[in-house]
Formats: structure tokens, sequence, C-alpha cells
């Protein structure tokens, strides 16, 4: 936990791997097993796939590959991770955020496409928000801020009304560059300057204030 108890916002952006679904699990198989084809450093892999969207992590890893092969190796990806549901299960406390999230503004802001995200949601037992931003939704992966942007003008609120909820370094800077509040979660967040970093969604209470805003209050409830 960081020293920040509260903040209040118009509207939330929420992240899925990491931060609403463990899916490690199956991020690990996946991309060891690709690290390994391409004779690269799967610990050096793991640093680099969180929070982006496949073809960028491919860019990052093999950058002299023309994008081409990159997007079409990460369709390939993106069909292996969906079909791959072992061990996707819900962050601690999830279930009671997103259910205290009912009828207040969020959208799911996330680098998978709507069928992975669909399906690891479903595995993990959570509800789908309304509002997604998914990777078919914008032209720049996270840590671009096109994604946030997106979210909080779908929303109709301004991006300093709205708080981000991250687990990745490309996640957090996403946010920041977005001139959104971030909640950094769980261990990956806490070294990229959240606003505030919580362990898990245990430690996050949402308060609807009247005139329409909520409020986050974080601590051990």
């Amino acid at each position: 936990m960081t020293a920040v108890t509260e903040l209040t916002a118009r509207a939330l952006l929420l992240d899925m791997d990491g931060t609403l679904v463990n899916s490690d699990a199956v991020v690990e198989r996946c991309w060891r097993d690709w690290a390994a084809r391409h004779g690269l450093d799967p610990d050096e892999v793991m640093k680099v796939v969180h929070g982006r969207q496949g073809h960028a992590s491919m860019a990052l890893l093999l950058p002299d590959r023309p994008m081409a092969e990159n997007h079409a190796e990460n369709r390939e990806m993106l069909a292996r991770e969906t079909a791959d549901l072992d061990g996707v299960v819900p962050v601690p406390g999830a279930p009671a955020f997103l259910a205290s999230l009912a009828g207040l503004p969020h959208a799911l802001v996330t680098s998978a496409d709507v069928a992975l995200s669909t399906g690891r949601m479903g595995a993990a037992g959570l509800p789908m928000p309304a509002i997604r931003v998914t990777a078919e939704s914008v032209g720049a992966s996270k840590p671009d801020p096109e994604g946030f942007l997106k979210g909080a003008a779908e929303l109709g609120v301004a991006p300093e009304d709205c708080v981000v909820f991250e687990d990745s370094g490309a996640g957090v800077a996403a946010g920041r560059s977005a001139g959104m509040r971030v909640v950094g979660v769980g261990p990956r967040a806490a070294e990229y300057g959240p606003t505030v970093c919580v362990d898990d969604l245990t430690q996050v209470r949402v308060t609807a204030l009247p005139g329409g805003g909520l409020r986050l209050s974080f601590g051990s409830f």
C-alpha cells in the first residue's frame, strides 16, 4: 500500500489481465514457448509482454522483423491464448469490486481482443463492463494513451476526471500519458510510479457520491 488513502473521480477505466483477471499462467506458457522458438531469453521476454498487444511486444523483441510477420504471428498467439483458459482466475477482490461499480461510470480498456477478453472474463466468472475498448478499437498499443482516452470519451468524462486501474509498466505509462491518475494493482505496477499502489482489489472500496462522482478508498478492510 502507498500513503494515498482516498481519490475521487467521475469514472474508472479498468485494465483486464493482471488487474481484474489473473491470466499469468497462460501468458507464461504461451510467451515462454514463443521465446524458445525464436531463440530468446524467456525471462527477458516476460519483462516486455505484459500490458502490450502481442504484435507490439514482438516488434520490441524482434526489431528487424517486418511488422506484417508480427501481426500474422500475433493472430496465431491470440488464437492459442483464447483457447487456453487453464488457470485463469479472478484477481482477489475483483468480483466484489466490479459488483460495487454497477450503475457507476466505468469501462474495460484492454490490450486483448474481443474473443480473448470475453473468454478470460468468463473463465474468471466476472461480468463484462458495458463499455469496453479492446485491441480492435485502437490503432496503437499501450503505452500509447489512445485506449484510455477513447474509454474516457465513450463515457463522456474528461481524462483528468478518470482513474485508471493497471498492473503493468506499459499500462501505467499509458494512463499517465492520458493525464489520468493510476491505481497500480499488484507487484508489477509498483515500480512504475502509479498514484496509488495496492496488493489486489480487496484493498479498494468504491462509494457513489452525490452529483454522480465516486470515492475510492484504499486500505485493509
